[in-house]
């Protein structure tokens, strides 16, 4: 394993990966404006993941010439990770239009999983190299959030540098504990108290590598591959059309894939797990209920209804193919039916994710044209950082303001808020896009709400 270790921390002539990561409103895209501002000299590529369904962070990345590749509408360490893959592999079409990659991930990621993608993709491996895991801690909040949420601890435990941020928002002993506590999780990760996310480049880019020895102490099984789909199913199709069918899930998507295979086999072969993960890797063909496709080498991405949705299966020759889904099917109540009634597989194999995610924390996004009064807007947050603020992990948003010619940007962290105007809209169509994360969230509430503020 050892030997294993070395090849993977050794970085000659590959591009250096850093990775931003921190609980949420930690700090992470202050950091990232710091910088891409800097005169250090690099020529950086940005990728954003955000677990809000409406995209902000690269609205308040401000004046950055970087490209900036946005992830939305899901966690980078599992339901994007095919995306993940594919941007890193459309940027080595053209590599040498840049020197660094930041990545930036959601405040739910597990760093685990996204390292994970840079030691087990062969391509990327050869090409691209991780510098160090940079994980932005709140020094107000983190003890509530390490005892109520997992990932804040995942992601002190995987950084190689801490920066204890907010640092000016809590007194001497405060910080001590918080850092005593930091340590009691990561005793071997460099720690700078930090305010506003200021520290020096030198501190938090080309730190030389990450540190495989200490992801293996927290995760024994970080070096085992993690897929992005949950269950495959064998089965032996008859030539004719099938119909499969699901009923509501958690999801409004479900990205799945059917793929023939060579022979009988007893059991789910290597080569279709193989295939399925270049598949997610890969573009999504939408495909509404009601549609009638083929088995083949595409990644399907089913819309689900609020009923019981039906899509058919039409197969031309008989064989077996193996069905792959990016949930178990037993969320949606899958089955596939032919005239004579359900099809069964022949045989099963599951993908349990080796991480899990908080379910009550969700995300409601907002994204509505029209100018708004800043007045009405302003009371609306206040009430609502009064009464739900404990519950509001994270907060933010670009708003159009009457009478106003410049955007207005607002974040907040629980019972924490502010807000200020930045630079003008300019020939930008203004909109108002805004994003809370957080547990117990009432999507129609804070719709009616916010929309109550339109002059």
């Amino acid at each position: 394993m050892t030997n294993d270790i070395d090849s993977l921390n050794t970085s000659s002539k590959r591009i250096p990966v850093t990775v931003l990561t921190g609980f949420l409103g930690s700090g992470k895209t202050t950091l990232l404006n710091r910088i891409l501002h800097e005169n250090h000299g690099k020529r950086i590529a940005v990728i954003e993941n955000e677990f809000g369904e409406v995209g902000v962070d690269n609205d308040l990345v401000i004046g950055a010439d970087e490209e900036i590749f946005e992830m939305n509408n899901g966690c980078i360490c599992c339901t994007v990770r095919g995306d993940l893959i594919r941007i890193l592999n459309s940027l080595m079409e053209r590599r040498d239009k840049f020197d660094y990659i930041l990545i930036e991930t959601t405040g739910l990621a597990d760093p685990g999983p996204v390292v994970q993608t840079f030691l087990l993709e062969e391509t990327l491996r050869e090409a691209l190299s991780i510098d160090a895991v940079v994980t932005l801690v709140d020094a107000k909040h983190i003890e509530t959030h390490i005892n109520g949420n997992g990932k804040a601890k995942e992601q002190i435990a995987f950084a190689d540098v801490i920066l204890l941020n907010k640092a000016d928002l809590v007194d001497g002993p405060t910080l001590n504990r918080v850092e005593d506590l930091i340590r009691r999780v990561n005793a071997t990760t460099i720690i700078h108290r930090t305010v506003n996310a200021t520290v020096e480049m030198d501190q938090v880019l080309n730190r030389g590598g990450f540190d495989a020895e200490r992801a293996l102490s927290v995760d024994p099984d970080f070096l085992q591959p993690e897929y992005p789909f949950e269950w495959m199913g064998l089965y032996y199709f008859q030539a004719g059309t099938y119909e499969w069918n699901f009923k509501p899930g958690s999801d409004a998507f479900l990205d799945a894939a059917l793929i023939p295979v060579i022979g009988l086999p007893a059991e789910v072969p290597a080569s279709a797990i193989k295939t399925a993960d270049a598949l997610f890797a890969g573009a999504k063909d939408l495909v509404q209920p009601g549609t009638v496709f083929e088995p083949g080498l595409s990644l399907k991405r089913l819309k689900m209804g609020e009923t019981e949705s039906a899509f058919g299966l039409h197969i031309k020759q008989s064989g077996c193919y193996v069905v792959i889904g990016e949930h178990h099917p037993d969320e949606f109540e899958a089955r596939i039916t032919n005239r004579n009634g359900p099809i069964e597989p022949a045989a099963v194999r599951e993908f349990k994710h080796l991480h899990e995610h908080d379910e009550e924390v969700t995300s409601v996004g907002i994204s509505i044209p029209g100018d708004l009064k800043l007045e009405l807007v302003e009371g609306w947050l206040q009430i609502l950082i009064k009464t739900q603020g404990q519950d509001i992990f994270r907060m933010k948003g670009v708003l159009s303001i009457q009478d106003y010619r410049e955007r207005f940007i607002f974040q907040g962290v629980h019972m924490l808020f502010e807000g200020k105007f930045d630079r003008e809209w300019g020939d930008e169509e203004r909109c108002n896009n805004l994003v809370f994360i957080g547990r117990n969230l009432n999507r129609d509430f804070l719709n009616l709400g916010f929309k109550a503020c339109l002059a």
